[in-house]
């Protein structure tokens, strides 16, 4: 059960994170703030994705960690490795797909946020965001 409960709290930290980017990303495109799908993001845009995508990486490993029957920063650690390894996946599969992919900096730079924003999140439920 315990195994379970550990599955479970991983995928809610990784679902609320989803759900966040994925109704922030509708709200700027149906405000017209962003480019339509399959657009190029000026960089600028992407620079607040990237902080956005950052704030919901920490929402989702306190999630996570908050959730977790045991042990909260691990798991914690554990959905930011997930999403260290989703990221680099989906950089592997756009690399000089095309402009509307983006810059290189965009994909690499969430996959270097995903460990210590996953950190944060543990870091926070456990009430010492300092690390000590």
């Amino acid at each position: 059960m315990r195994v379970l409960k550990s599955i479970l709290a991983v995928l809610a930290g990784i679902i609320v994170d989803v759900i966040l980017s994925i109704g922030t990303d509708a709200l700027l495109h149906a405000t017209g703030i962003t480019p339509a799908l399959g657009q190029r993001f000026p960089d600028n845009l992407l620079v607040l994705a990237t902080a956005y995508r950052a704030a919901y990486g920490v929402a989702g490993g306190y999630v996570t960690a908050r959730l977790a029957p045991d042990r909260p920063m691990q798991h914690a650690l554990a959905g930011g490795f997930l999403g260290l390894v989703l990221g680099t996946l989906g950089a592997v599969l756009t690399w000089n797909k095309g402009p509307e992919f983006g810059p290189h900096w965009y994909p690499v730079a969430l996959i270097l946020l995903s460990l210590p924003c996953a950190w944060m999140g543990g870091a926070l439920r456990r009430g010492k965001p300092s690390g000590g």
